[in-house]
């Protein structure tokens, strides 16, 4: 066998190249990246919203499935729902435990789920099943100073506004998208025209401030549609 001698020199040189030539050979992040700001009207400083973007693929562009976890809870105490605002997997099934010392009566009757719980007492517990996607607002029949959010989707490419009301989703594979917005207390109509259809290439896209009316004085009626018959603060 003939061995071949290169000169110390260019043995040399290629050793230092190699790392280079390793760097060129690496492939590039193939992500897309997308970012927003929630800018809303009228303004407040400082004011944090609560706020959620997602992304649907369109057409032939695939994403991976949000899996559920074992469990999730909305837990009413001190006649508040904690956490306020939820994202849950499409099928997950949600506990809602009454740690209070009297009765709660937890309610939706929007798209995203509709539900009535019916009386319960403390230390008792019922769950919902979350079966399509959809913004479901839950209140409580007995205490209308009570609400919450959760929010049920069947992709993993979403983002919880930060406490700057920044959104920044991540991983996304580059192709055509459908982004929804939903913010707390935006005005009737807002949010559907908030949706547009995106193509993402591979780095980052900012959208910039996304600007948002809120509605300054909202109320809700009962399950069945009225008044509720008591004021915040009565002990029942």
């Amino acid at each position: 066998m003939r061995i071949i001698r290169l000169p110390i020199a260019l043995a040399c040189a290629l050793i230092l190249l190699a790392p280079s030539l390793r760097a060129q050979n690496r492939p590039r992040n193939p992500l897309a990246e997308l970012r927003l700001h929630i800018a809303t009207s009228p303004s407040t400083p400082h004011h944090r919203v609560s706020a959620v973007a997602w992304l649907d693929p369109l057409g032939n562009t695939p994403v991976a499935t949000l899996a559920p976890q074992s469990h999730y809870t909305l837990l009413q105490k001190n006649r508040t729902f904690i956490p306020h605002l939820q994202v849950v997997p499409v099928g997950s099934v949600v506990q809602f435990p009454n740690a209070d010392p009297f009765f709660h009566n937890v309610f939706s009757l929007f798209d995203g789920k509709r539900f009535d719980l019916g009386l319960y007492e403390a230390g008792k517990t019922k769950s919902v099943t979350f079966s399509r996607p959809g913004v479901s607002y839950i209140f409580c029949n007995i205490h209308p100073e009570m609400s919450a959010v959760i929010i049920s989707l069947s992709t993993p490419l979403y983002s919880v506004a930060d406490a700057s009301n920044a959104l920044d989703l991540r991983n996304i594979l580059p192709g055509d998208y459908r982004l929804h917005i939903w913010v707390e207390g935006a005005l009737p109509g807002s949010l559907q025209s908030l949706s547009r259809d995106l193509h993402l290439a591979a780095g980052a896209t900012d959208l910039g401030n996304v600007s948002v009316p809120i509605a300054t004085n909202t109320t809700h009626t009962n399950e069945f549609g009225n008044a509720y018959d008591r004021q915040p603060g009565s002990p029942y």
